[in-house]
């Protein structure tokens, strides 16, 4: 009777010492990795290349946290199983300048575990979507944790270095940033801010170290989707490729496709997240960056915890069981619909089937009451003004007056200048 006891004791023994030898090799792990980072330093670094986590965004009304949460767990993994050197995010940590509680709490929590916990050094920049006053008020204290988070101009010409490499971490500005810094009138364009801004960087480059710029705007040849906020309006906003060429690697933010620019040292990461239906096709992921003698990358790809997918057919189709429960009902769907026909309380309806629909489309048009045909224009191509002179004509049968107009353009204006955190 008393060996079944002796055994389960050894077992439960067994059990206790894989635990405590598991926990001793994670912690092991990360002492090398501590070390190694701080007293070997090496010829040759390894970093992740992120950019647009938008922290807090919304898919038409839909919280993206979940989503987001599974993406970071996902570049966790990544930097820890290539044991990187640090984790860059070029601009847009947030999707506002002022985020909602949730959202400031789920990317502490983010920071406290690579940072804190994994001992990853991040290096970040503010991005356009992001407060830049609000985000450097932890500055002194991040940088206590390898936490390196610049929000102004002048702190883009104080390099990180790290093992081979020196990094600038350039956050978004606006020319009249560099037209004050350097007292040059003559600074109108972000062009001729970068020319001023790369030729000051170029002072303090070591001859032995690799040279990575982080910055966050739009690069000639770029390839825009609907999810990015247009930061200027005429070209004024755009650089040329030819002023990264003093740079080994150009970490990029802003464009949330990784096929964006294809330059021979600039990428773009994207975003990590789907966050447009234009985006739908696009594989997101992070870059995985090897400055050596030369500079190698290559795209670790993420897999999406709901991804966007499109449904094309009749609403006779789209509501038969043989149809729906063959597609993932989980996904964020944008519908295409064939019928012409008025179909009552038909979103109502989809929607019992389908919970995640974010849009819908009538690729005929649709008929009136009076059987004339209503062409459906994509909403993505409008405006908001466009958008609010619609609704006030379906509504009242009328259009707006000029000073009714007028009115709407002061309040998006005003609306606008918020958001931005002027």
């Amino acid at each position: 009777m008393m060996l079944p006891v002796f055994f389960l004791a050894l077992r439960k023994k067994f059990v206790k010492n894989l635990i405590l030898l598991s926990d001793f090799l994670k912690k092991y792990q990360k002492f090398v990795i501590i070390i190694r980072r701080t007293f070997l330093g090496g010829e040759k670094m390894k970093f992740l290349h992120t950019a647009d986590w938008h922290i807090g965004k919304k898919l038409h009304g839909f919280d993206l946290l979940a989503e987001q949460r599974e993406a970071f767990k996902q570049i966790l993994a990544i930097a820890k199983e290539e044991q990187v050197d640090a984790v860059v995010i070029a601009g847009d940590l947030y999707d506002r300048s002022v985020p909602a509680v949730e959202a400031v709490e789920v990317f502490n929590e983010m920071m406290i575990q690579m940072n804190l916990k994994e001992h990853f050094p991040v290096l970040a920049i503010s991005g356009n979507h992001d407060s830049s006053t609000r985000l450097e008020t932890g500055g002194p204290w991040f940088n206590q944790t390898q936490f390196h988070l610049n929000t102004r101009l002048e702190q883009a010409f104080q390099p990180i270095e790290i093992d081979n490499t020196q990094f600038y971490l350039l956050p978004y500005f606006e020319p009249i940033a560099a037209r004050l810094y350097f007292e040059d009138e003559t600074i109108r364009t972000i062009q001729a801010a970068m020319e001023k801004v790369v030729a000051k960087m170029q002072e303090s480059f070591l001859p032995n170290k690799k040279q990575v710029l982080v910055s966050h705007f739009f690069v000639a040849g770029s390839e825009k989707t609907d999810s990015e906020t247009k930061l200027t309006v005429g070209g004024l906003d755009v650089v040329p490729t030819a002023l990264l060429e003093p740079f080994d690697y150009v970490a990029l933010g802003h464009l949330h496709g990784k096929n964006a620019l294809q330059a021979p040292n600039a990428r773009y990461s994207g975003s990590p997240v789907k966050f447009s239906l234009s985006e739908m096709t696009q594989e997101k992921g992070v870059w995985l960056v090897e400055t050596e003698t030369e500079v190698h990358f290559q795209f670790r790809a993420l897999k999406p915890l709901r991804d966007i997918q499109q449904l094309t057919g009749s609403f006779q189709q789209l509501t038969d069981p043989a149809f729906y429960q063959e597609v993932n009902r989980e996904n964020y769907l944008h519908v295409q619909l064939t019928d012409r026909a008025i179909i009552p309380n038909m979103m109502n309806q989809l929607r019992k089937i389908y919970p995640k629909i974010i849009g819908l489309e009538r690729l005929n048009g649709r008929e009136t009451s009076n059987g004339n045909q209503k062409k459906v224009v994509q909403i993505e191509q409008r405006s908001p003004e466009e958008h609010l002179h619609d609704f006030f004509n379906d509504v009242t049968g009328e259009a707006l007056t000029e000073q009714q107009a007028q009115w709407v353009q002061e309040e998006l204006s005003t609306l606008n200048q918020l958001e931005r955190g002027k």
